[in-house]
C-alpha cells in the first residue's frame, strides 16, 4: 500500500554533512529520511522557498519540455530500498498512456514539487528503512577512541539540531 508523504524539511545531516530530507505521512506520524546530493537539495529547496533563476535550471527545464508535450505528471513513488539505496518511479500519463520512469527519489521530488504531483512512498520502504534503524541500534558501541568521540557527539544532539542547518 501507498503512503501519501509531503516534504516534511530538507536540511544539512550534521553527522554525515550531507543534505538530507525528511518525508512526513500526510495522515499519520511515520517519517523517511533520504539523503541527496547537494544539486538536488538546491533545486528542492528553492522549489520549496519559491527561488526563480533567470533561467531555467534542469528541472524546471525538464518541466517546460514536459508541459509542451502534454506529459503531465500523476504522482511521484519511492518504491524500494536496496543495500542502502533509495528507489522512486515517476508515473507520467501522455494522451491517455500511462507512463512508468525510474528516476532516483532527489530527481522525483523536484519534479513532483515543480508539478504540484503527489509523492508516495510504499509501507515496504517504510518497513524496511525502520529496519535499517533498528539494526543500526543495535550494533554494538564503537570502544575506541574516535567511536567514543562520535558517541559523545550523537548523544548531545537535539532533535532541533537538524532544523539549524536548513537549506
Amino acid at each position: 500500500m501507498l503512503k501519501g508523504m509531503m516534504i516534511s524539511s530538507v536540511n544539512m545531516d550534521p553527522v554525515t554533512n550531507s543534505p538530507i530530507i525528511i518525508l512526513k505521512e500526510i495522515e499519520g506520524e511515520k517519517t523517511l529520511p533520504i539523503w541527496i546530493g547537494l544539486l538536488e537539495a538546491t533545486a528542492i529547496a528553492s522549489e520549496m522557498e519559491d527561488v526563480k533563476f533567470s533561467r531555467p535550471m534542469t528541472h524546471d527545464l525538464l518541466k517546460n519540455i514536459m508541459d509542451k508535450t502534454d506529459i503531465k505528471i500523476d504522482k511521484i513513488e519511492i518504491c524500494d530500498l536496496r543495500d542502502n539505496t533509495y528507489y522512486a518511479l515517476i508515473h507520467l500519463m501522455n494522451r491517455g498512456k500511462a507512463l512508468t520512469i525510474d528516476s532516483r527519489p532527489s530527481d522525483a521530488i523536484a519534479l513532483a514539487l515543480r508539478s504540484k504531483a503527489p509523492i508516495f512512498v510504499s509501507d515496504e520502504v517504510l518497513n524496511k528503512s525502520k529496519q535499517i534503524e533498528a539494526a543500526k541500534e543495535s550494533v554494538p558501541a564503537d570502544k575506541s577512541e574516535q567511536g567514543k568521540r562520535w558517541q559523545d557527539i550523537l548523544e548531545k544532539l537535539n532533535p532541533e539540531d537538524f532544523g539549524k542547518y536548513k537549506m
